[in-house]
């Protein structure tokens, strides 16, 4: 399926869980912030939108997407009553390797982070070859990505509270 022809974040063909029983953390990096701030606030709104009550949301601010592991890892073992981390971020395309290995250490590291914890940790990092592509997954034309990580983050709560 082509993402051009798409908005990503829509949620008409699903159900969502009601979130009010939730706590969730959001790890959000601080480089590309016009972007990682659009994510930020695409997944506030969702959560609340969805019934997570404001002070079930920690919001913690990382320098860059390589740190969103190391946040995530931070705030499960800090507060165990966590229910899901979402970590956001923006790696955008340069003229070097950089990217690729920012990138991968960033989805083993959320994965990891994931499995050491048996918690959802959520991956809601845009990677990308430009700014534009970036802006269009940040409340452009392909929709939120931030939306996208917390529709996903209410998802895998409730499937480990159903477990």
């Amino acid at each position: 399926m082509a993402t051009r022809l798409k908005n990503l974040s829509d949620f008409s063909h699903t159900t969502v869980p009601d979130g009010s029983a939730y706590r969730f953390a959001i790890a959000v990096a601080e480089w590309n912030a016009e972007i990682t701030g659009s994510l930020y606030q695409g997944a506030v709104d969702t959560l609340l939108k969805h019934g997570v009550r404001e002070s079930n949301i920690r919001s913690v601010a990382v320098p860059g997407s390589f740190e969103l592991s190391s946040a995530a890892d931070l705030l499960l073992q800090k507060h165990n009553d966590l229910d899901a981390v979402i970590c956001l971020g923006c790696v955008i395309q340069g003229d070097t390797r950089h990217f690729d290995f920012i990138c991968d250490a960033v989805a083993q590291g959320v994965t990891n982070v994931s499995i050491k914890h048996s918690k959802p940790v959520i991956f809601g990092v845009l990677t990308t070859n430009d700014q534009q592509q970036a802006a269009d997954r940040a409340g452009g034309r392909h929709g939120n990505k931030g939306d996208e990580a917390a529709i996903t983050a209410l998802k895998m709560a409730a499937l480990a509270a159903s477990l």
